[in-house]
């Protein structure tokens, strides 16, 4: 019996909070290099024609009511059924003719993520501070969790059906491009990446990213997940911390009671005890919680496995 190949089917995913000035250009550029995709646009309570021009483009449009890019992708990844997504913005910052060529990759090499690592032909695509933060966060990530990717913050993606039904998305706001690339670095996922060229806002069109505000909330979810992820590096660091500091308070009082056999200062004594306890209990919950996120890992990765590879 002769078996049928079928062309997997894709969605391109559009997250949008006042794109009116670039919502059309995006859906038509997308739809012009992918032709079998269905293109989604989920608006996130945008106070302008969003929603209205993106209709007319051709997308299918679709609300979230919760605010935040997190949310937004949250809701996405639930109730979109595709086997391939390609997600980007609604800005018309990212070329969506490399589109094909990052489907195809993921294809042949059968990953399940491609990143869109960003290329500047314009000094206007970048706002200012915003390389140097990148460099300075991707560099973070590579430091705590051993491997990254070049561009962790980029919002051009391509991912397999497996990835997206596996991924628990619990991030807010922009923080949601870090708690993607960890998911990935944490399950071991097979993970590719392509340079494309990253292009100036149309006029109109303006940035909701804010430079310091959501800079603070990646470097906080970074710090967050590293605690969840890895326990016991880091409660065994603070609890590291604790004993040395201890260790230190505690010579001056140890020398002291060789010399005269009396402990003069009491108060630091007892310091220094529950500085060694409070050192000892991070230890130990440390270990107690790196058995709980193995077996967190463990579930995730079953799920993961309960889906096929991309074809």
């Amino acid at each position: 019996m002769v078996e049928i190949a079928t062309r997997p089917s894709v969605a391109v995913l559009l997250p949008c909070y006042n794109e009116e000035a670039a919502i059309a250009q995006t859906v038509a550029a997308f739809r012009a290099a992918l032709p079998e995709a269905t293109v989604y646009v989920y608006d996130n309570n945008s106070r302008d024609r969003t929603v209205a021009v993106a209709r007319a483009a051709g997308a299918v449009v679709r609300t979230e009511r919760i605010q935040g890019k997190g949310a937004v992708v949250r809701r996405m990844f639930a109730d979109i059924d595709a086997d391939i997504y390609v997600m980007a913005d609604g800005d018309a910052t990212y070329d969506a003719s490399a589109a094909p060529a990052m489907v195809a990759r993921m294809r042949d090499e059968q990953l399940d993520m491609v990143v869109g690592c960003r290329i500047g032909e314009a000094v206007a695509a970048y706002r200012r501070g915003h390389r140097l933060g990148n460099a300075l966060l991707t560099g973070m990530l590579t430091r705590l969790f051993g491997r990254s990717f070049s561009d962790i913050l980029t919002g051009y993606r391509v991912f397999s059906r497996r990835f997206v039904k596996s991924f628990p998305v619990l991030s807010v706001g922009f923080e949601i491009e870090t708690e993607i690339s960890v998911h990935a670095l944490e399950l071991k996922m097979p993970v590719g990446e392509i340079e494309t060229p990253y292009s100036a806002r149309p006029e109109g069109s303006e940035s909701k990213l804010s430079t310091y505000r959501d800079g603070w909330r990646i470097v906080g979810t970074i710090a967050t997940l590293y605690r969840i992820e890895r326990p016991l590096w880091f409660f065994g660091a603070v609890g590291g911390l604790l004993a040395v500091l201890a260790v230190i308070l505690a010579v001056p009082l140890v020398m002291t009671y060789m010399q005269t056999g009396l402990v003069p200062r009491v108060p630091t004594a007892i310091l220094v005890t529950g500085l060694v306890i409070l050192a000892a209990l991070c230890i130990f919950a440390g270990l107690i919680l790196d058995t709980v996120v193995r077996g967190r890992r463990e579930v995730r990765r079953l799920a993961y496995l309960a889906y096929p590879a991309p074809r």
